[in-house]
């Protein structure tokens, strides 16, 4: 009961700081270019994973791990990111938040194709009305959207869905930390060459903000973030601890009412309160 308890809190504390990724990467891209984005955050964060790797004296990865930590890679560090990127120069981050209501089943259905859970029948049941109150308040109050950026959102929910079952399953044996640090260095051969190739000829036109979206993305979202998000699904479980991404977008506009003073409305509270009686309902049934 402990450790479940515990994996919640680490899942919170990740939901928290992922709140912020979609905000920030919508700032980067106005200066940078998408590829760059993707490479740069990727390569900062693997030389922060690497120093805490070599400064923690951990071994390398076995043979048995390179597998699921190239998919877990793909999901979350090269996928999900350049997909989201790409989407967003043609759609808004309130849009986005439409896609992100769908991650939570997303990763309760690779929890059980990938990670072995089973869980009961009204889990699905509080997980499907999660995703239909957020998504259906997202498609009220996240704009118009176009072909390319919403087919681009939802091949993102799907591989990162993956990435998070992959890589919460891996981290059952290696730990949370270890996880991800070891699958940024897994992409780090190929996200390099990504940051070189599209190095912006100057810097002079990047605005403080979109300097600001790609520290954050760099270090919060690319690896403090899964520190806690990873520890937090090996203990809980995946399906049920993943539903705590319902509170994501709202956590996120609470961010940008704080930050950027944007209104928030009863709507808004109204659904965060039926999000919170969905995640707590799946909570119940996970197991």
């Amino acid at each position: 009961m402990e450790n479940r308890r515990s994996g919640w809190i680490n899942g919170l504390a990740g939901v928290v700081i992922f709140a912020g990724s979609l905000p920030a990467t919508r700032a980067a891209v106005v200066d940078f270019d998408p590829l760059f984005l993707t490479g740069a955050r990727a390569v900062i964060a693997a030389a922060l994973a690497g120093a805490l790797l070599v400064g923690m004296g951990e071994k390398r990865p076995e043979r048995r791990d390179i597998i699921p930590l190239i998919v877990t890679a793909a999901g979350v560090v090269v996928g999900f990111p350049l997909l989201t990127a790409l989407a967003l120069q043609s759609i808004s981050s309130a849009r986005s938040i439409v896609f992100l209501g769908l991650l939570p089943f997303c990763t309760a259905l690779f929890a059980v194709l990938r990670g072995g859970e089973r869980p009961r029948s009204a889990f699905w049941l509080f997980s499907l009305a999660g995703a239909a109150l957020v998504t259906g308040y997202a498609l009220l109050n996240g704009g118009s959207g176009t072909l390319r950026g919403d087919g681009l959102m939802a091949a993102a929910v799907i591989v990162c869905g993956l990435g998070y079952a992959e890589g919460a399953t891996l981290s059952r044996r290696l730990g949370g930390w270890q996880t991800i640090c070891q699958a940024l260095l897994i992409a780090l051969p190929l996200m390099l060459p990504v940051m070189l190739l599209t190095l912006p000829d100057s810097v002079s036109h990047v605005s403080v903000p979109a300097w600001i979206g790609l520290g954050y993305v760099s270090a919060f979202s690319m690896l403090i973030g899964f520190i806690f998000w990873y520890r937090g699904l090996a203990q809980g479980g995946i399906a049920a601890v993943g539903q705590l991404q319902l509170l994501q977008p709202f956590i996120a506009l609470g961010l940008a009412s704080l930050l950027l003073h944007e209104q928030v409305n009863w709507g808004m509270v109204a659904v965060s309160l039926g999000a919170v009686l969905c995640v707590a309902g799946a909570r119940r049934f996970a197991r």
